[in-house]
C-alpha cells in the first residue's frame, strides 16, 4: 500500500487535541495542499481564515450564548459544564480555520459545484495535516452559521459561506473506527 494510501485510510477525526503547538511550516503546508484542490472552471471559490486566540476570544460570548440556549433544551442541570466544553472546544485547539465557499445567488448549480470544490479543499487540509502528525476535525457547530461569526471574521455573508472550521492539532487520543466494507457501498454495473 502507497504511504498516500495509508494516509487516505487510516484518517481519523480527533475531538481532543494535546497543547502542543503546530508548526508554521506543517500549516503552510496544510493551506497549499487545500488551494490545490480541484475545481470547476478554476473558480477557485474557497477562502481560508486562520482564527488566532484573539478571534477567538471575540467569539466567545457567542459561544456562550450558543451553548446556554442549546443546554436549557437538553439538559438544563448542567448548564455550567455545557458552557465550559463548548468554550473549550473554541479555544483549545492549536489551530482552528474557517472555510468559506464563495456565494452564487445566480446560478444555484454554479453555487454548488463551487461547494464541492471547497469541501474538496477542506479535506485535502485534513489530509495533509494528517500525513503530518497532525489531526484534524470539521466542525458545522451553530457557531459556524452565526451572523457574529460573520461579523467577527470580517465575512460578507452574501458573498461567502462559512461551510466548517477545521480544528488541529496533536490528538490527545485517536478514536477507533469501523467503516462498512466497500462493497456495502458499490454497485457494480454491466
Amino acid at each position: 500500500m502507497s504511504e498516500f494510501q495509508t494516509i487516505l485510510t487510516s484518517r481519523r477525526t480527533v475531538h481532543r487535541f494535546t497543547e502542543q503547538p503546530v508548526s508554521d511550516e506543517h500549516l503552510a503546508l496544510a493551506l497549499e495542499a487545500a488551494n490545490q484542490a480541484p475545481c470547476h472552471k478554476h473558480t477557485h471559490p474557497w477562502k481560508f481564515y486562520v482564527m488566532g486566540t484573539e478571534t477567538r476570544e471575540k467569539l466567545t460570548p457567542t459561544v456562550v450564548e450558543l451553548a446556554k440556549k442549546k443546554s436549557r433544551k437538553t439538559d438544563p442541570t448542567d448548564v455550567e459544564n455545557d458552557v465550559k466544553r463548548a468554550v473549550s472546544k473554541m479555544m483549545s485547539p492549536p489551530v482552528m480555520v474557517a472555510i468559506t465557499s464563495k456565494r452564487n445567488p445566480t446560478d444555484g448549480f454554479r453555487e454548488k459545484e463551487d461547494y464541492a470544490a471547497t469541501v474538496c479543499a477542506l479535506h485535502n487540509m485534513v489530509l495533509s495535516f494528517w500525513g503530518n502528525g497532525v489531526a484534524a476535525k470539521w466542525s458545522t457547530g451553530a457557531i459556524t452559521r452565526h451572523s457574529e461569526t460573520y461579523a467577527q471574521l470580517n465575512i460578507d455573508a452574501a458573498a461567502e459561506e462559512i461551510i466548517g472550521f477545521v480544528k488541529a492539532g496533536y490528538p490527545e487520543t485517536i478514536p477507533e473506527v469501523r467503516k462498512p466494507p466497500v462493497e456495502e457501498h458499490t454497485v457494480r454495473l454491466s
